[in-house]
């Protein structure tokens, strides 16, 4: 299942405000939070069971170790840590320490992650996969500042923005409708080419 919340909010469209009462809308939270608890409870297993510290070799070493195998998804976190390991060891000390997995999900965190972080670590985390693909699927269109990541705000944004695309074309269609009434005429149905992909639809967000 996405994840979604309620939310009231207030637009202005043509010099008047409307308020638009949205029952759901993207919200990537549960991912972030999912990566960030994945990565701090596969590091606290292997630094657990490699008292010489998180090496490389030890992370290494741990795709064969049954005892953290048996540890959720430490095994996909693992590899990724390895796979990344220079990027974690900032001090180059041969080692990751706690406090650099703390900067690193602090840094996500804030400047959100990328489209390989994105699939790799969402897929690390065992979080729903139709959020992980609706924000992978939609990834260019979140991405507002084109930085080459995607933030929980930026998805939230995008959401949103979405359910306000959606709301729209529901006010035009409503609007061509009672003219074909009054005139008596079969008017098609306004579609609005932008939500053919760059928005959500309502059946993308169920």
């Amino acid at each position: 299942m996405v994840d979604f919340k309620k939310n009231i909010i207030k637009i202005t469209i043509d010099d008047k405000y409307k308020e638009i009462i949205m029952a759901k809308y993207l919200n990537g939270s549960s991912l972030f939070t999912a990566v960030n608890a994945g990565l701090t409870s596969s590091y606290s297993v292997l630094s657990n069971q490699y008292t010489d510290g998180v090496t490389l070799e030890n992370i290494n070493k741990s795709f064969t170790n049954q005892s953290i195998l048996a540890n959720g998804n430490t095994a996909a976190f693992s590899s990724y840590l390895s796979t990344n390991f220079n990027s974690f060891d900032k001090n180059k000390d041969g080692k990751i320490s706690a406090d650099e997995i703390q900067n690193f999900m602090t840094n996500i965190s804030q400047q959100g992650m990328t489209r390989e972080q994105m699939t790799m670590l969402g897929s690390a985390s065992g979080m729903s996969g139709s959020l992980l693909e609706t924000v992978l699927n939609h990834f260019d269109e979140i991405d507002a500042n084109h930085d080459g990541k995607v933030t929980n705000q930026e998805i939230q944004s995008y959401g949103v923005t979405s359910a306000l695309e959606n709301q729209k074309i529901e006010d035009r269609n409503r609007m061509i409708n009672h003219m074909s009434m009054f005139y008596g005429d079969s008017a098609e149905k306004y579609e609005g080419s932008l939500m053919n992909y760059k928005y959500l639809s309502d059946d993308d967000n169920k």
